[in-house]
């Protein structure tokens, strides 16, 4: 008779601690969810934290500047499209001569970056063209 109450208790033992496993994954599932819709939320707020615009520019045959850029996304869940550029044209001196905003239409993935590249008629005396990240849409 021990014997079969032992057998009993262990079986009840077994499945109790199997349910509060499954309740134990579960919860750690929940967290886990939250904590990657709270990720979520931070890159779609501050989109100007995980982008980066970096480029070049130089003069064509035409006289036209030419600027080839990269925009590069660092978030890890959001894929930010539409980006709006501020281009800022300078002198030697560093006297800002005229700015232009201009929108890349295309999207960049979490982790990766893409190219473009514009042509102006710069204002006479452009010595470098300065780039900045407005906004960006998800």
């Amino acid at each position: 008779m021990k014997k079969y109450a032992v057998y009993i208790l262990a079986v009840f033992v077994s499945l109790s601690a199997c349910s509060s496993n499954e309740e134990g994954q579960k919860a750690s599932q929940k967290k886990y969810e939250e904590v990657t819709l709270s990720v979520e939320e931070m890159e779609k707020k501050s989109p100007l934290r995980f982008l980066k615009v970096t480029g070049v520019d130089k003069k064509n045959l035409l006289g036209q500047t030419v600027i080839k850029g990269k925009i590069t996304n660092k978030a890890k869940m959001v894929t930010f499209k539409d980006i709006d550029v501020q281009l800022s044209f300078y002198s030697k001196t560093g006297t800002l001569l005229m700015e232009d905003q201009e929108v890349i239409y295309d999207e960049v993935a979490p982790g990766s970056n893409i190219g473009f590249k514009s042509k102006y008629f710069s204002p006479k005396g452009t010595d470098s063209v300065a780039m900045k990240i407005l906004s960006a849409k998800f």
